[in-house]
C-alpha cells in the first residue's frame, strides 16, 4: 500500500470516529429526553417527605423542614416563592425567595445560538433545562435550600456610576439561628458573592457546615454544532488531583474518582463556551460531592465547616460563584486551574498556545476571520520545510508513476513479487516511501488542536467575517466554504500520484465526498482554516511538482 496515502486515510478515519461519537452522544440525549420527569418526591425542595438535603457523607444526613405553604410548587419540582430580580451591566439575575436559590441567570452581552438577539439563559428553573444555583446549611433546624426567606428588595439595577449591588434575604429559626444570605454583584462582572452570615440565637455553641450546589438536568443547552460533541457536565479541581471531569454517566453508577476532602480546589458546572463554578477561599479545609437525585436531576457542589460560633455570636462564610463565559485569560485570573475548563481536548499543550497566538492576531486585525487566515498562514510557514519535503516525495512519486504501472502489469496477482519490485525501484530512484508520510505525522497533533481551539473558544461565538458569515461558531449558512474545501480536496487528490491499488484508489476518490459531508455542518471557522490551509497545500505542491517536472530532482 503506498504509504504517503496513510495519513489522509488516518484523518478519514479519525473523522469519522468523531461522527460516531457525536452521534453516540445524540443518541444519549435522546434517550434522557424520552425518561420521565422528574417527580416531586425527588427533586431537593419537593415535598417534606423526601425533601433532605445532599448527604454527599454518612456524617452529613439531615431532615429539612417543611416547605412553607408561601411557596408554590413549580412544575420541575422546585418550590418558587417571590422572585427578585438583579440586573447589571452584564447579567439579569433572578433569585427566589424559596431557598434563597439563584434561579435564572441571562448573558446581556452573549446571545442565544437559535434567536441573535436573545441573551443566553445560562441559569434557569423553567422549562425542560432545570439548572440553579443552591446554597444552604446542614443540621437540624438551620436553613437551607428548602427554606422560605425574606428579601430586602425585590428589585435591584446597578445604576450609572454605581460599581456593585446587594441583595440580603434573610431566614429564623426560633431560638436557634438567624441566617443572612447576601449576593455581591460587580460592575463589569461575571462573579456573583453569596455570602452567609449565621447568628446564634441559642445558648450553646454551633457548628454549622455550609453547602454550595448546582441541581441540573444533563442534557445539554441546545445550539452546539451537528457532529461534534463536547463535554457537559461537573467538573473539580485541586492541586494534588488537578482538573477531573465528572460524566453524568459517572454519577450515575457510583463512580467517585475525584478527592472527597482538600484544602484548595473549586468545583463547576461546565457546558460548550460556558461554565458556573463555586469558588472557595484556598486554604479552607472543604469537601466535594455529586449525586443523582431525580431521574434525569443531579447536584454537585462542596461542603465548607464554619467553625465553632458562640452564643448570641456572629459566623460567615463568603464564597464567589462565577456564572459565564470560558474566557482563558480571566478565568485563570479567578482561580487556579479554572482556564482549564475550556475544553480544548487532550492536546491542551498545545492548543493553549494556538490560542494565545491567534487572540494577539486578532488583536492586531480586529477580525477573527482574518485572525485565523493568518494564523493558517504562520502554521504553515513554520512546517514549509516538512511539507516541502512532503510533496517533493510526492512529486518523485509522481515522476516514475508509469514505472509502477509496468511493474503492477508484469507481476499481476503476485503480490510478494510485486512488493518486492516495488522496493527495489524506490532503492533505485532514491524515494522514500515515508517521505510524504512522515512530514504530515508531525502536523496532524497541530491539526486537532486548532480544531479544539477554533470549536471550544467562545471569542469566535457570534463573531463575524464577513459577508454571508455572521457567525464563526456555527456553519456556514449558505455552504459556500464547505464547497470549496470539496473542490480544493478534489484538485489536490489530482495533482497527487495516482494509488496502484484500485481498492485504495476508489477509497482516495470518495474521500473529498465524506470530508465535505461532516464539514457542511461545522463551524466556519474551522472550514475556513481548512480551505486556507487547502489553497496554500495546493500552491505549495504545485510549484514543487513544476520543478521536479522540469527534471529538479
Amino acid at each position: 500500500m503506498n504509504l504517503q496515502r496513510i495519513i489522509p486515510l488516518a484523518i478519514f478515519t479519525a473523522s469519522s470516529f468523531m461522527l460516531w461519537d457525536a452521534w453516540q452522544t445524540h443518541q444519549r440525549e435522546s434517550l434522557q429526553a424520552t425518561t420521565p420527569p422528574p417527580t416531586m418526591a425527588s427533586v431537593p425542595g419537593g415535598t417534606a417527605a423526601s425533601a433532605t438535603v445532599p448527604t454527599p457523607s454518612a456524617r452529613v444526613a439531615t431532615a429539612v423542614p417543611a416547605a412553607s405553604a408561601t411557596a408554590a410548587p413549580h412544575a420541575d419540582g422546585l418550590q418558587q416563592g417571590q422572585r427578585v430580580r438583579v440586573t447589571t451591566d452584564v447579567v439579569d439575575a433572578v433569585i427566589d425567595t424559596d431557598g434563597a436559590d439563584l434561579r435564572s441567570l441571562k448573558l446581556l452581552q452573549h446571545f442565544s445560538a437559535q434567536e441573535s438577539s436573545k441573551p443566553v439563559d445560562l441559569l434557569e428553573d423553567k422549562g425542560d433545562l432545570v439548572y440553579v444555583a443552591q446554597s444552604g446549611l446542614l443540621g437540624t433546624g438551620l436553613p437551607n435550600h428548602t427554606t422560605v426567606f425574606t428579601a430586602d428588595k425585590q428589585e435591584a439595577a446597578l445604576a450609572p456610576g454605581q460599581n456593585s449591588v446587594d441583595v440580603t434575604l434573610r431566614a429564623t429559626t426560633p431560638g436557634v439561628v438567624e441566617v443572612a444570605k447576601t449576593f455581591h454583584f460587580t460592575r463589569g462582572s461575571y462573579v456573583v458573592t453569596v455570602e452567609t452570615a449565621v447568628h446564634n440565637l441559642g445558648a450553646a455553641p454551633i457548628s454549622p457546615e455550609a453547602y454550595f450546589q448546582f441541581l441540573r438536568v444533563s442534557t445539554a443547552p441546545p445550539g452546539d454544532p451537528r457532529f461534534v460533541s463536547t463535554y457537559t457536565g461537573p467538573a473539580v479541581y485541586t492541586e494534588a488531583s488537578k482538573f477531573q471531569k465528572i460524566p453524568f454517566k459517572d454519577i450515575d453508577k457510583g463512580k467517585r474518582d475525584y478527592p472527597s476532602t482538600a484544602n484548595d480546589g473549586w468545583i463547576a458546572m461546565l457546558q460548550h463556551y460556558f461554565v458556573v463554578a463555586w469558588l472557595p477561599t484556598p486554604g479552607a479545609q472543604r469537601e466535594f460531592f455529586t449525586r443523582k437525585v431525580g431521574s434525569d436531576l443531579y447536584t454537585a457542589g462542596v461542603i465548607l465547616p464554619m467553625g465553632a460560633i458562640a452564643p448570641g455570636a456572629t459566623g460567615t462564610v463568603s464564597v464567589p460563584l462565577y456564572a459565564g463565559p470560558q474566557e482563558g485569560s480571566k478565568l485563570k485570573s479567578l482561580a487556579p486551574g479554572l482556564d482549564l475548563t475550556i475544553d480544548y481536548g487532550w492536546l491542551t499543550i498545545i492548543a493553549t498556545p494556538l490560542f494565545y497566538v491567534l487572540s494577539w492576531i486578532h488583536g492586531w486585525v480586529g477580525n477573527w476571520g482574518v485572525a485565523i487566515i493568518l494564523l493558517t498562514v504562520l502554521i504553515k510557514a513554520i512546517f514549509f520545510p516538512l511539507s516541502a519535503a512532503s510533496y517533493k516525495s510526492m512529486a518523485r512519486m509522481r515522476v516514475v508513476q508509469p514505472k509502477m504501472a509496468r511493474i503492477k502489469e508484469q507481476y499481476g496477482d503476485d503480490r510478494a513479487r510485486m512488493n518486492q519490485a516495488m522496493m527495489e525501484l524506490y532503492k533505485t530512484e532514491k524515494i522514500n516511501p515515508l517521505g510524504g508520510c512522515l512530514p504530515m505525522v508531525v502536523q496532524i497533533p497541530v491539526f486537532i488542536a486548532l480544531y479544539w481551539v477554533l470549536l471550544g473558544s467562545v471569542e469566535l461565538r457570534h463573531a463575524p467575517f464577513f459577508g454571508w458569515i455572521h457567525d464563526l461558531s456555527a456553519q456556514d449558512p449558505y455552504y459556500i466554504l464547505p464547497v470549496l474545501m470539496t473542490a480544493s480536496m478534489f484538485l489536490q487528490q489530482r495533482m497527487s500520484p495516482k494509488p496502484p491499488d484500485p481498492i485504495q484508489a476508489k477509497v482516495m476518490m470518495f474521500m473529498p465526498l465524506a470530508f465535505s459531508f461532516m464539514f457542511f455542518f461545522f463551524p466556519a471557522g474551522l472550514v475556513l482554516y481548512w480551505v486556507v490551509n487547502n489553497v496554500l497545500s495546493i500552491t505549495q505542491q504545485w510549484q514543487i511538482t513544476r520543478m521536479m517536472g522540469d527534471g529538479k530532482r
